[in-house]
């Protein structure tokens, strides 16, 4: 069977290794063979020299100095690169390990990436620094540094990661192929207005007024805070498995959260962003009619994010697609897992 030469070239290099592996495995006494090379090209180094296991560490020019973030590249494939942005504010890649298990057996190439002040990056301790414009530009000076263009970059943003990636592909959406916006809604008002208005008042009256009294006094580090929170709040809309069943990468990000970072940006509730924080205000939904990159917008019937706004999302981009988790919540990539990697999977692999 003779394989279309001009389907083969529309092809990253280890799917089109792959595809002639499945074609000629009927007359190849090692089938084997194919897969095996199409593994060397997807893991090859990206890089000659020393190998770091795909660490890169970036230095990103601020207002404040220069500072190193880091990123670690898992793969090769020229034409899908997937940039990860991770939550938080201050959170880091930990929890987006998971994708470990889904992308790399098929050939999809991803990117770690702790932001200045999260993670494995550095850790200034200025507030000044924790701006969003801040972050556009320094997210723009890792895209060139990892080599990212049109023809092959994937920007993936989850949760504060989502915003990230909005007001990025608004400024620079010459430079991306695809978005990928998972479990954001466009507008911070109107997720403030989602958590108290609609979650909240899902909860038992009588643990919602102790939650809400002590955010009142300000006692967010009283231990009680948390008790009340963790089976009352995030077992049901961060992530709906017992905390004591946790998945490991998910706890070691929360441990290692920047806390300053955080509360500047979102605020030290639970409930939407309030008080100081300042991305509380931050709306793009007017804005959203201006992506014109590819985009799918992932949300979640449990998530703290309204699903509904989310799909609304999909419909007021210029090229979107809404995918609902319909047993996750805000991190479905864990309580809603084939659902979740069958839809982004799908979606990097149309090529668009």
């Amino acid at each position: 069977m003779k394989i279309n030469q001009f389907l083969l070239s529309l092809l990253p290099a280890p799917f089109a290794v792959l595809l002639i592996g499945l074609t000629v495995a009927g007359c190849d006494p090692n089938p084997n063979a194919d897969k095996a090379n199409a593994l060397q090209t997807y893991f090859a180094p990206a890089d000659t020299g020393m190998q770091t296991g795909g660490v890169k560490i970036i230095p990103i020019k601020t207002p404040k100095g220069t500072f190193n973030v880091w990123t670690k590249q898992v793969g090769n494939n020229p034409t899908v690169k997937v940039l990860i942005l991770h939550g938080g504010p201050g959170a880091g890649h930990e929890a987006y390990e998971v994708f470990e298990s889904f992308l790399p057996k098929e050939g999809i190439e991803f990117i770690y990436y702790d932001q200045l002040g999260a993670g494995n990056s550095d850790r200034p301790i200025d507030k000044n620094l924790w701006v969003l414009p801040r972050f556009v530009d320094e997210l723009e000076q890792v895209r060139v540094a990892l080599g990212l263009n049109k023809d092959n970059f994937y920007l993936y943003g989850h949760s504060w990661g989502g915003i990230l990636g909005i007001e990025y592909a608004l400024k620079y959406g010459q430079n991306v192929r695809g978005l990928l916006i998972s479990n954001m809604m466009s507008s911070a008002p109107a997720y403030s207005r989602y958590a108290n208005e609609v979650l909240a008042k899902q909860m038992d009256p009588e643990v919602l007024a102790e939650i809400k009294a002590l955010e009142a006094k300000g006692d967010f580090a009283d231990p009680h805070y948390m008790e009340l929170l963790l089976p009352n709040y995030y077992e049901k809309h961060i992530c709906r498995i017992p905390t004591a069943q946790w998945p490991e990468p998910l706890n070691r990000g929360f441990a290692k959260l920047n806390q300053e970072q955080y509360v500047t940006m979102q605020g030290p509730s639970e409930f939407g962003m309030a008080g100081n924080a300042n991305l509380k205000n931050w709306d793009r939904s007017k804005d959203l009619p201006k992506i014109i990159v590819p985009t799918l917008v992932i949300g979640a019937t449990y998530d703290t994010m309204d699903p509904k706004h989310m799909e609304w999302m999909a419909g007021q981009v210029k090229n979107g697609t809404f995918l609902l988790c319909p047993n996750g919540s805000h991190f479905a990539m864990y309580d809603d897992q084939q659902t979740y990697f069958t839809g982004l999977i799908s979606f990097l692999k149309k090529g668009n």
